[in-house]
């Protein structure tokens, strides 16, 4: 039984293990909602920290991201390497938790042998055994546990019935420090030998192991100085050190010695055929596979219109009852104008969007959850090779669905330079969940509310249709850069298909949770700046110009017979457009103007290139100043407004499409700009791709407008 008692220190623990091992829902189980997400120092991989407490330890366990084994292949395995060779590393751990998933265990004990190696602190778990028991496969655990000499817990990872067994089992081996076999799955050569004790000379190490793998990567590892650097090559040149041979060499060593043990304690039934197996015929099936992937998509942008109708409703009218509320509560002051027309509106335009974003996350983490997500990938192998891609870049695609800044890290796994940079310049293309808000109160102006076929909302397919454009787009725009840039050969893909599981809705939950509240924060802090700043310059300017703007607005309200409302309303335009704001936006009208776009949605295009959301939040912004219309959806409001020289609607079906057709194709994103720099180490490719994609937004956005003009 774990007693709480007063926390003496904090303990570094490590959980690590293969990717789609189950770590991450191991991680969620032991820490909840005490868990938060960074970025290693210096790079932009995400890692998670939580925080539980043992007896007196405080432990702060960190899910570093999936390695397969100790000679990288990606930046993110590299990072993790880095770790594990600096001992004075902050992330260093005490121990290591390393998951290993039950139905897949002899390709996950690479790395466990070789973390034995390193002589640190060591428990295994066997994730999936729930699954495991399904699939007829029974393993010996004490047998195992004698044979590898750590501890060993077998958990059922949708469950987690056994976390507090492996707690006490950590905290066992934290504090009681229990002795196990120091028995190593690699012989080190005599020629090796004389290569660790030079190293050993030059550089502190924990064990002959740990030497080893700084002659394999001391020419990268970050924390070494040059002068080790150099030492460790010019030892590597006197002892002819040939790092691939080397590297097969043990990994074969390491596979011939731990395969026995796992096929003398695993038992499997004679006439097993997994649930797996079964699937995959019809889920990576050439024809029946892509026809239930695009079926998938429809019914998950579907269900982002269906569903999210009534919460978006709700937040609409809570946020309208809260504006009219603080005006009459509150003093006619300008703070409470800025409160109600600037903050307010500005939050409440995007906070609306957050139920389709959620639903989009929720269905997505579904599927990846399910094991769909790996077949996906598979699928469309054959696929992206053809435009000059590789089989990882669907998951790059595929995430860039929800946030191009992620996908576009996700690309490190590309070994070949030309397919992951092609990548990069290609993933912004793909509609991510940013563009939601706009999509949304743009299709409301171009596609009628209506069913299609009896079951299709009509929005709803617009919607899939504008990212199934993305999709186009971003693969022809791959076969263009696969005719232009040098081909340095061709990488394959290695992917393992996770077994196919029933959901667990607490990590789902957890991660719509994460995402959510990450866009909710980053998304918040740019919009309540821009809409503070916003309000500022549009209801202030040159004093003598506002006075005339006012002066001229109520002559002409007179002079047309408009009541009170109208008269304030005329006032409110006429001020605005004689404001700071309203100067800015007509110095960059004569550019926009052949696009159908007025100042006003100028001002929004300059605003969101800090984030695309934002537009949805300055359309609000600007359309509630000076207001007396009670009505706070941003969609009425646009559809409100008038052209001061037609007295036509501004938002006509050619300039929504026109705009819809901008915001699909245009960079609009600061962030994912400095992650392609930071991501290729050049601005030049940040600056080529903003040039192709901005142009290509001008010129769709020109045609579409000058076509259903005329």
């Amino acid at each position: 039984m774990i007693e709480d008692k007063a926390i003496t220190r904090t303990v570094n623990v490590a959980l690590l293990g293969n990717p789609n091992s189950g770590k991450t829902t191991l991680f969620n189980h032991l820490t909840g909602l005490r868990q938060k997400v960074g970025n290693f120092p210096g790079v932009t991989v995400e890692k998670k920290i939580g925080r539980f407490n043992l007896d007196q330890l405080e432990i702060q366990i960190i899910d570093f991201p999936g390695t397969y084994s100790a000679y990288p292949t990606s930046q993110d395995e590299r990072i993790v390497i880095d770790m594990l060779c600096n001992p004075e590393d902050r992330n260093y751990p005490e121990a290591v938790v390393y998951v290993a998933d039950t139905t897949n265990l002899e390709k996950h004990l690479l790395f466990f042998t070789q973390l034995r190696d390193l002589k640190l602190p060591m428990l295994l778990v066997l994730s999936m055994s729930d699954i495991a028991m399904q699939d007829g496969l029974e393993i010996d655990i004490p047998q195992l546990q004698k044979q590898l000499g750590v501890p060993i817990v077998a958990i059922n990872g949708r469950k987690g019935n056994e976390v507090n067994l492996l707690k006490e089992q950590l905290q066992h081996l934290l504090l009681d420090k229990p002795h196990f076999s120091d028995k190593s799955f690699y012989q080190i050569t005599n020629s090796e030998k004389k290569i660790i004790e030079s190293i050993k000379a030059v550089i502190p190490t924990r064990s002959d192991y740990h030497a080893l793998l700084l002659a394999h990567h001391g020419h990268w590892l970050p924390h070494l100085s040059d002068e080790q650097k150099e030492r460790i090559s010019t030892i590597n040149k006197e002892n002819e050190f040939v790092d691939l041979k080397q590297q097969i060499h043990e990994t074969m060593q390491r596979y011939n010695r731990f395969e026995p043990i796992v096929q003398k304690v695993l038992r499997t039934s004679q006439d097993r055929s997994t649930t797996t197996e079964w699937l995959d015929r019809f889920f990576t099936h050439r024809f029946w596979g892509v026809a239930f992937f695009f079926l998938t998509m429809l019914l998950v942008f579907q269900a982002i219109y269906a569903w999210a109708t009534y919460p978006m409703d709700w937040i609409e009218s809570g946020f309208g009852w809260l504006g009219e509320s603080l005006k009459n509560i509150l003093p006619a002051a300008w703070w409470t104008d800025l409160l109600t027309e600037g903050v307010l509106a500005g939050l409440g335009g995007v906070i609306v969007f957050v139920p389709q974003i959620a639903i989009l996350f929720f269905l997505i983490s579904i599927l990846e959850e399910v094991g769909y997500m790996a077949r996906a990938v598979f699928l469309f192998d054959r696929l992206m090779q053809r435009f000059g891609l590789n089989g990882r870049s669907i998951v790059a695609l595929v995430s860039g669905g929800a946030c191009a800044i992620p996908a576009i890290m996700s690309t490190r796994t590309i070994s070949n330079r030309k397919e992951r940079l092609i990548t990069i310049l290609v993933t912004p293309l793909i509609s991510c969940s940013a563009r939601i808000p706009v999509y949304t109160v743009l299709i409301g102006f171009v596609v009628p509310p209506i069913t299609v076929g009896g079951i299709f909302n009509a929005q709803g397919l617009a919607f899939m249709g504008l990212y199934l454009l993305s999709i186009v787009a971003a693969l022809t725009a791959a076969l263009v850069f696969k005719l232009i840039l040098k081909s340095e050969g061709q990488s394959f893909l290695m992917l393992e298909m996770p077994a196919y599981k029933v959901p667990l809705f607490k990590d789902i939950l957890l991660t719509v949770w994460e995402k959510v509240s990450a866009f909710l924060i980053e998304a918040g802090k740019v919009i309540l700046l821009i809409s503070v700043v916003l309000w500022f310059l549009a209801s202030f300017g040159p004093t003598q110009k506002m006075a005339e703007a006012e002066a001229t607005a109520i002559e002409l309200a007179v002079s047309r017979g408009l009541d009170k409302t109208a008269t304030d309303d005329l006032v409110a335009a006429s001020q605005m457009e004689a404001s700071y704001a309203g100067h800015i936006g007509k110095f960059i009208e004569p550019v926009i103007r052949p696009l159908g776009y007025d100042w006003k949605i100028g001002i929004a295009l300059l605003t969101s290139f800090a984030a695309r959301e934002v537009f949805v939040g300055t359309m609000a912004t600007i359309y509630s100043i000076g207001s007396n219309d009670d009505e706070y959806s941003v969609h009425a409001r646009m559809a409100k407004e008038r052209d001061p020289l037609t007295g036509k609607p501004v938002y006509t079906l050619a300039t929504s499409l026109s705009l819809l057709l901008f915001y699909v194709f245009a960079m609009q994103c600061m962030a994912t700009l400095a992650v392609v720099k930071k991501e290729t180490d050049s601005w030049k490719w940040a600056i080529i791709q903003f040039l192709y994609m901005t142009t290509l937004a001008y010129s769709s956005a020109f045609l579409a407008y000058q076509l259903l003009s005329i």
